[in-house]
């Protein structure tokens, strides 16, 4: 494992880069507004689980071998893209309904978290160049190390996201007496989401 500066250094690094607003922020915050606080909560700790998945890619290889395949990467991009974009649309499509019943079903905002995440091709990105930074052969396992401190990584975020998702909440709860505004709230919630899509359409292989 890392010595205990080379940790100090990185939890401060990240807990920076978790309280930057990003993609992943501006996401929660999204649903948060567009269907209420449990699905807020439930996109956090899915997207928390997306995060873990691409952790696991990356010390695994995984990562590194979709960001060298170009046709593996434009596969990851559109697909991330696509469903973020669909997203974007139905909240926006059903702005003018109750959608803490449109979005709560099941789990949905979980499993929909884990797949933005998951198939977000800038985290795999993000992750295979901050880690490496802080990871030391002579310290251990590279395979450990960055588990660990991907998974830190992950928490860090995950609990940025979940306040987030809580002060949203309280934004919406302001303006249940004023329908007109929440539902164009709802509606530029999901012209957010469509954004996020388009952000990652965008999005360039790394060199």
């Amino acid at each position: 494992m890392p010595d205990s500066t080379t940790l100090l250094l990185f939890l401060a690094a990240a807990l920076v880069l978790a309280l930057s607003p990003g993609p992943g922020m501006l996401y929660v915050a999204a649903r948060s507004m567009a269907a209420g606080r449990r699905a807020g909560v439930l996109s956090s700790l899915g997207t928390g689980v997306g995060g873990l998945a691409h952790v696991l890619a990356g010390a695994l290889g995984v990562s590194a071998l979709v960001l060298a395949s170009a046709e593996l990467f434009t596969l990851l991009k559109l697909a991330g893209a696509l469903y973020l974009l669909w997203l974007g649309w139905r909240t926006f499509r059903n702005a003018g309904e109750e959608q803490e019943l449109v979005l709560g079903r099941a789990g949905r905002p979980f499993r929909e978290g884990v797949l933005v995440e998951a198939l977000n091709p800038k985290t795999a990105a993000f992750f295979l160049a901050f880690l490496p930074q802080f990871v030391s052969a002579e310290a251990g396992s590279v395979l450990v190390q960055f588990a660990v401190l991907g998974t830190l990584c992950v928490v860090l975020n995950t609990g940025v996201d979940l306040l987030v998702a809580l002060l949203a909440e309280r934004l919406r709860q302001g303006l249940l007496d004023w329908p007109g505004m929440l539902r164009r709230l709802r509606q530029g919630s999901g012209a957010a989401l469509a954004a996020l899509g388009l952000g990652v359409l965008l999005f360039r292989r790394p060199a």
